[in-house]
């Protein structure tokens, strides 16, 4: 895990909780009613309203299972390092974009070799 003191830690953990607050506010606004957890599952295009962007959409609910994910390496303390080069992160771009999961030289290089299976976040 990338050396991260016991404040930064917590900044990085209440920054995922808020995007992922966020997220499920905009699957709210976008689907037009309360969407709970269990919801958010058993979301898919047979369910989903013609008027309903369902890319972004499913965009949202992806970032969601990132940060579910990152929540969990955090909590294990596995959290903060480069699945590609095994580098740290860094604590600026993991408080930007708390589900990041490639260094920013690591993403630039995915986001090359594979530009129709991700959207920018550097």
């Amino acid at each position: 895990m990338a050396n991260f003191t016991e404040d930064q830690l917590a900044q990085l953990k209440t920054a995922l909780q808020k995007r992922y607050l966020e997220l499920q506010e905009e699957i709210h606004r976008e689907l037009g009613h309360r969407v709970d957890e269990k919801n958010i599952n058993l979301i898919d295009s047979r369910n989903i309203p013609d008027d309903i962007d369902i890319a972004l959409v499913d965009r949202q609910i992806n970032e969601m299972r990132e940060l579910e994910i990152s929540s969990k390496y955090l909590s294990e303390l596995e959290f903060g390092d480069c699945i590609d080069c095994g580098e740290e992160i860094g604590f600026d771009r993991l408080i930007a974009y708390p589900s990041a999961q490639r260094c920013i030289q690591c993403q630039r290089r995915y986001e090359k070799a594979y530009p129709h299976e991700s959207t920018s976040s550097l």
